[in-house]
């Protein structure tokens, strides 16, 4: 091999090395992008949640509706109002699933999120979300560009699931969304959100 055909093979060696090191890294912006989602979601700070959506972005939870652009979400957030004394809204983010796009710029995943959500004195509910999202890096940063939440299923605390099943969380009687949900199932019935991906070993959707 001459020379010049070991410089070559090195420097594509490296951009190959160079683009796995960059993937891993949005790998873990990602993750740390929809884990803090979560802790802000937590705590009721609706400013901080909507400054990580990208300009365009869309979001759609349960069967709201979608809401799109920066100022429409902002509005679906607030519309949770302030943080209470004795409120719970815990959405722990969990098992994700992230694919990076063959351009670096755009991304997939999907998540699990366990939610405890009640007050003190009152109600108390136990429920699961699954979130099928989309990433982009807008000016060098990654940001959500859309959020799904699927309700898989919401039970309150007293008995949980062996004994009572909420029905699907619908849209706000005050909020209108820029586009109307479908319904879906859910817990009892059986409803598997789509995935983004095929299956790693057999390539079946």
């Amino acid at each position: 091999m001459t020379i010049e055909a070991k410089l070559q093979a090195l420097t594509e060696a490296l951009a190959r090395v160079e683009k796995r090191a960059q993937a891993a890294e949005d790998y873990i912006a990602i993750s740390n992008l929809q884990r803090t989602y979560g802790y802000y979601v937590d705590k009721f700070q609706w400013e901080q949640v909507a400054d990580l959506f990208a300009r365009d972005a869309i979001i759609e939870i349960n069967a709201r509706g979608k809401f799109k652009g920066h100022e429409r979400i902002r509005e679906y957030m607030r519309h949770f109002g302030p943080a209470q004394r004795g409120v719970l809204m815990n959405h722990i983010q969990l098992q994700p699933v992230i694919h990076i796009d063959e351009d670096g710029e755009t991304a997939h995943g999907r998540w699990r999120a366990m939610m405890q959500v009640g007050e003190l004195g009152g109600v108390a509910r136990l429920g699961e979300a699954i979130y099928e999202n989309r990433y982009i890096k807008e000016d060098g940063v990654w940001k959500i560009a859309s959020l799904r939440a699927y309700q898989t299923f919401y039970v309150p605390y007293e008995g949980g699931w062996g004994k009572e099943a909420l029905p699907l969380v619908t849209h706000f009687d005050d909020l209108e969304p820029d586009e109307y949900s479908e319904p879906y199932p859910v817990f009892p019935d059986v409803f598997v959100p789509p995935y983004h991906y095929s299956n790693p070993v057999s390539g079946r959707k």
